[in-house]
This record gives structure tokens, C-alpha cells and sequence, in this order.
């Protein structure tokens, strides 16, 4: 599903238009990229919650040369979907 049929089944579904709908979900994504620029989790209530990790610094081997190579530590997203979801995805089942 990509945005525009995101933002079309969300106004059939709540009343609002297209572009009140599009409105909504910006200032959700906004909001959440906010949380995420301040370290903040962003817990979704039946969904998951979304955190920053910090991923150490490691050492890499390049299969082709054989060349060890350091990379340096890094910031990334976490997600962890609730038990519910997980439930859902296991059973292959889609609401």
C-alpha cells in the first residue's frame, strides 16, 4: 500500500477528505520524527513501539579481499509490534 491508497482508504473510513486526511498524517509523521530527533520511544497502542538504538562499533571482513574494516558505532530505528500483531503475522492473517 503506498501513501496515496493509505490516504484514501483513511478518508473513506473516518469521513474526512483527502486532504484533511493527508493533513492528519503528516503532522502524526512530523510528531514522531520530533520524538525520534529527541532519543524519545514513540509507543502506538495495538500496534508496536519504535525506538532509537545505538548499534556498537563492530568489525567487518570484506568476503572479496579479506580486508578487516572498522565501523563505527550508529544510531538506528528499533520496532517492536505488539504480541497482537505478531499473533496476526504468524497466522497469516490481514485486518
Amino acid at each position: 500500500m503506498n501513501n496515496k491508497e493509505f490516504i484514501t482508504k483513511l478518508a473513506s473510513q473516518t469521513g474526512f477528505t483527502q486532504e484533511e486526511s493527508q493533513k492528519m498524517v503528516t503532522s502524526v509523521l512530523k510528531e514522531i520524527g520530533k520524538s525520534f530527533e529527541v532519543g524519545d520511544p514513540v509507543q502506538i497502542t495495538g500496534f508496536g513501539t519504535f525506538d532509537i538504538k545505538k548499534r556498537m562499533e563492530r568489525v567487518m571482513v570484506n568476503p572479496a579481499t579479506g580486508l578487516r574494516m572498522l565501523v563505527p558505532p550508529k544510531l538506528v530505528l528499533n520496532f517492536k509490534p505488539t504480541n497482537t500483531i505478531k499473533t496476526h503475522i504468524k497466522k497469516g492473517v490481514s485486518e
